[in-house]
């Protein structure tokens, strides 16, 4: 098993999983071919195996040929394996907006207990003859 994720476009091999999988294009595209053929013979396993490559790709556990966790979603901007760091002012920022979405889930919150009860001044009167 090689170390790093593969080389191979993630969303490349979902799209071909959802349209051509039953034919095992995917697994082709990751230069599984054995299974691929095989997959292409069954009709993706009867479908079976074909929905569970597509949730494999989906979350990140799909493997290529070499071992390697396909995870990438734009195989262009693989920088020989290695992930670009984030910086540490877009970390900050990103914080900062956790802070603010927390804040106001809050609000809403209380805003929808609130609005919830019944308002006290509201209690029914007894009705009144003319």
């Amino acid at each position: 098993m090689t170390d790093g994720p593969s080389d191979k476009s993630r969303s490349v091999a979902l799209l071909l999983s959802i349209f051509l999988g039953f034919v095992g294009a995917h697994r082709f595209y990751t230069g599984k071919t054995g299974t691929a053929v095989l997959m292409a013979l069954t009709a993706g396993g009867l479908g079976l195996w074909w929905m569970y490559d597509i949730i494999l790709l989906a979350g990140g556990g799909f493997r290529d040929a070499g071992g390697r966790l396909v995870l990438n979603w734009d195989a262009e901007s693989l920088d020989s394996g290695a992930s670009a760091a984030i910086p540490q002012a877009v970390l900050d920022e990103l914080e900062l907006l956790r802070h603010e979405v927390a804040e106001l889930a809050e609000r809403v919150d209380f805003t929808e207990r609130l609005l919830a009860r019944p308002p006290e001044d509201r209690t029914p009167s007894p009705p009144t003859f003319r």
